[in-house]
């Protein structure tokens, strides 16, 4: 049995058809696209899609998975940025876009990194593919792993560079699962997808994604083509408190996927914010232990809590906090002992854990047995 021990009322705006009946929002213009979606990066939630389920081949987006594979391992410490990967005759003869590395040499792992992510280096990725795994078949199976861990479960990659291969194969949602953990996971390196041009081997190139130059809020992520998969992005951008996703698939040329992307995130941030309602750690409740060496424990909110909510509107979103009638000691700190609802009028928009701020020790052997005495009345007349 469970008690509410926390009310309280904040206004905000919900992001429901049951709570929108004054807030008029245009319906998310259509795209000239196989496939989209526009996701917010911090929420999660996902604002507008179509087709985002179709398994699709994602081209050189790939590549976003190859670059943040070996940026964490920098993060992890196994290499560094000047680790030394060389270059082998397969890197250095595959066609398509390259950054121009010499077979034989040893180039600077940044610097593959730089050409994966702006020059769209086939000959960097695979270069770096050999270098973590040894073959670029196995690294592509660790590429599996990282998209399963991600929950990318319509996803399954052959290569490092997005070259056409039966059954690579990955979705503008999975896309955009990824391009959130590249942003929240490594955020030290991701400035380097908003780097314009790259210079390796005396030859400048300019990065493929055009919103870099026409959108200043737009700082990523990744260009893709192939005859297959037509012109695909997975971009990103931030305004103010709110940063987005979006990534479109299948377009008919360059400028209409940087045109077609550029329409879903200004529909995007025309019509929503991000707000950030609790972070974490914050205390939302205060809650008597029973059996304890300490009377109390603070039920503490366990990860940030974001909410993507439409603009201008003024409805009643409901916090609630609700925790067990008589929680007993032991508790491990971080154990989850409470719940918190955000609700609107009857629709539930999310649970979340709450868990103990300290962890609680048990009290002796009188202290349990005069405080389960003590704790059965409380129970029988309670």
């Amino acid at each position: 049995m469970y008690l509410l021990r926390v009310f309280v009322s904040v206004f905000l705006v919900l992001f429901s058809s049951a709570s929108l009946a004054s807030v008029i929002i245009p319906k998310p213009p259509v795209l000239d696209a196989t496939a989209y979606i526009l996701m917010d990066a911090d929420s999660g939630e996902i604002l507008v899609e179509h087709n985002s389920g179709e398994r699709l081949p994602p081209a050189s987006m790939t590549k976003m998975m190859t670059s943040y594979i070996a940026i964490h391992e920098i993060i992890e410490g196994n290499v560094t940025e000047q680790t030394q990967v060389p270059i082998s005759v397969t890197a250095w003869k595959k066609g398509g876009s390259k950054m121009w590395v010499r077979e034989g040499t040893e180039v600077s792992l940044i610097d593959l990194l730089r050409g994966i992510v702006i020059q769209s280096g086939n000959d960097a990725s695979i270069a770096v593919a050999e270098y973590f795994s040894g073959t670029e078949d196995a690294f592509a199976d660790w590429m599996n792993q990282y998209a399963q861990q991600f929950g990318m479960v319509d996803t399954n990659f052959e290569n490092s560079t997005g070259w056409p291969a039966e059954g690579h194969l990955t979705t503008a949602r999975d896309l955009a699962i990824l391009s959130r953990h590249i942003i929240k996971d490594h955020p030290e390196y991701y400035s380097l997808y908003a780097e314009k041009y790259f210079e390796y081997n005396d030859i400048r190139q300019p990065n493929r994604n055009k919103l870099l130059w026409r959108d200043p809020s737009v700082d990523g992520l990744k260009t893709g083509h192939t005859d297959e998969a037509g012109y695909c992005l997975a971009a990103s951008a931030k305004r103010d408190n709110t940063r987005l996703i979006a990534v479109v698939m299948g377009t008919r040329s360059e400028e209409a996927r940087a045109r077609e992307t550029q329409k879903l995130l200004g529909y995007g941030f025309r019509y929503f914010e991000t707000h950030k309602l609790y972070s974490k750690g914050d205390v939302l409740a205060t809650e008597k232990v029973w059996l304890a060496k300490q009377d109390t424990v603070d039920l503490i909110v366990a990860d940030d809590i974001y909410m993507t909510l439409p603009r201008g509107a003024r409805d009643e979103l409901t916090a609630s906090v609700v925790s067990p009638d008589y929680p007993e000691a032991p508790l491990a700190s971080g154990q989850q002992v409470g719940t918190l609802t955000l609700t609107m009028g009857e629709d539930v928009l999310g649970q979340h854990a709450l868990v103990a701020g300290s962890a609680i020790e048990e009290s002796g052997f009188l202290g349990r047995l005069f405080g389960s005495i003590k704790l059965f009345f409380v129970k029988l007349f309670g």
